[in-house]
């Protein structure tokens, strides 16, 4: 309970700070890759359930001759990257968690496809509800691997105290300032999970 009200508190404060920085995203991702501002995708949330994620849009929406979506890669713009690397797509997520879908830490949401992928072990990151950021995002993000991610996500389940979320909270803003971890080796962003082995 007392998490949910920091989540609350946190989320209305960072949205009232963040409002200039929020109104100028919009208008640069609107002259650069038009309508829509907003990304939105189904996430699993906690126990799984399904909820709609906001971010900002970072990806231009080019095909390939067959229809199919080009490579992150390719899709990624100049603007996209710097608002990956700073974190400022994330922003929009602060109103997901005023909704309680998300709290400000915990694991990361990820894939729906992900789901029937994971071992009973790697499922437990679900116990909880994912975060804007978390204990894997401090220790590596998309510099390491899926298994690393998941131990890391569910030691946070295990161990989780408001001492520890203030100190992932402290950490991720260093992350930020000095913009580590954003991409795997060869990759964009982070390469899909596969099942267990990735």
């Amino acid at each position: 309970m007392i998490k949910r009200v920091i989540d609350v508190l946190g989320a209305a404060i960072g949205l009232i700070m963040f409002s200039p920085v929020l109104l100028i995203v919009s208008l640069l991702i609107l002259r650069e890759m038009g309508s829509p501002i907003m990304f939105r995708q189904n996430r699993p949330g906690r126990e799984g359930k399904t909820f709609r994620m906001i971010k900002f849009r970072t990806m231009r929406d080019a095909m390939d001759s067959n229809g199919h979506p080009l490579p992150d890669a390719e899709r990624l713009t100049k603007l996209g990257r710097f608002l990956r690397s700073s974190s400022l797509d994330e922003l929009p997520e602060l109103w997901n968690v005023i909704k309680g879908d998300m709290s400000l830490v915990g694991p990361r949401p990820l894939l729906i496809e992900y789901l029937p992928l994971y071992s009973p072990e790697q499922a437990r990151r679900h116990e909880v509800r994912p975060g804007i950021t978390g204990w894997a995002q401090v220790n590596g993000r998309n510099a390491i691997s899926w298994d690393e991610k998941f131990a890391l996500d569910v030691w946070y389940v295990d161990n989780r105290t408001f001492l520890l979320d203030l100190k992932i909270i402290w950490l991720t803003i260093r992350k930020v300032v000095k913009r580590e971890d954003i991409s795997a080796a060869g990759e964009a962003t982070m390469p899909k999970f596969s099942g267990n082995g990735s």
